[in-house]
């Protein structure tokens, strides 16, 4: 003998605690008569305890990183040292790229020469790869350094608060992001015509491409703070930023962008020469072109 379910609704598993439900349900014939009723006595259910997971990290508590007067003392320690050592010309770039890498010998000559060519301060993040080589280019010119540097660089496996060969006075080591952010940026600011500053945006990765459209869109929307322009170049060694110049003119094919509007906060270097030269110009110095040992781009 067949028999159908008639009115039934889903069961509530989150009953509320001390209260149990008392539901009938009706059964049907397969000559789809009524057969009988049947009662059910839910039984109470007890709420769960929820398990809450908290991440401890292993530089700054969460009652420090939340406090707003930890982050703005840090940022004045940036200022400190920037009005110590001078603004001048930031390079970003890979930490993984190391010694090895035909990219940190382009990089390491290019600041040599920018360090002379400008005679300023050069700024990095204070890190191994291509930064280390815009450390080491800016030392074998006798040009001062500046770096602001944080815990554990990408591609590192153990944190340290110390550079290998700086002296303590002339880096910084960031615990916020935010404050290694200002700092990078007010290095760069340009308060009289006789400064000069400039950002060099080296091959880098996601650390890299983050500080870039970071500086870009400040740049853009003029909330870099300085008043006078700020030249900021991409090194396009070897083609290796050819693909996200390629995505930026789709951009401006799907309106997101509007034509010339990148090419305008930038410019897109191919080699050394080219950015050296393109500095010169822009600041109007005498540059005699050097033979350096430069990568090429298929296209900028």
């Amino acid at each position: 003998m067949g028999f159908s379910l008639g009115s039934i609704t889903p069961t509530d598993y989150h009953s509320p605690r001390g209260i149990s439900q008392h539901r009938t349900e009706k059964f049907l014939h397969s000559n789809q008569k009524w057969r009988g009723k049947v009662s059910f006595q839910q039984p109470e259910l007890k709420p769960r305890p929820v398990k809450l997971i908290s991440c401890k990290s292993q530089c700054v508590d969460f009652a420090e990183r939340a406090s707003p007067n930890e982050v703005k003392k840090e940022i004045e320690e940036c200022y400190k040292l920037i009005h110590r050592l001078g603004r001048g010309v930031v390079y970003l770039g890979s930490s993984r790229m190391g010694s090895s890498h035909p990219h940190y010998a382009q990089s390491f000559d290019l600041a040599r020469e920018v360090a002379g060519l400008l005679d300023c301060t050069t700024w990095s993040g204070a890190g191994p790869g291509l930064m280390d080589a815009a450390t080491q280019g800016a030392l074998k010119a006798r040009k001062p350094v500046g770096g602001f540097k944080i815990g554990k660089e990408a591609g590192e496996w153990t944190s340290s608060n110390f550079h290998p060969y700086l002296p303590p006075e002339t880096y910084l080591t960031c615990r916020f992001f935010s404050a290694r952010k200002h700092g990078l940026v007010d290095a760069v600011v340009r308060a009289r015509s006789s400064d000069r500053t400039a950002v060099i945006a080296l091959p880098g990765g996601i650390g890299t491409l983050d500080e870039i459209f970071e500086i870009m869109a400040l740049i853009q929307l003029e909330r870099i703070g300085s008043k006078l322009p700020v030249p900021f170049l991409l090194m396009n060694y070897d083609s290796f930023y050819t693909k996200l110049l390629e995505f930026l003119d789709d951009c401006e094919h799907w309106g997101t962008l509007s034509k010339g509007e990148v090419s305008s906060l930038w410019k897109v270097c191919c080699n050394n020469s080219e950015a050296l030269e393109y500095l010169a110009e822009f600041y109007s110095l005498p540059f005699s072109d050097i033979k350096l040992k430069s990568g090429s781009c298929a296209s900028a």
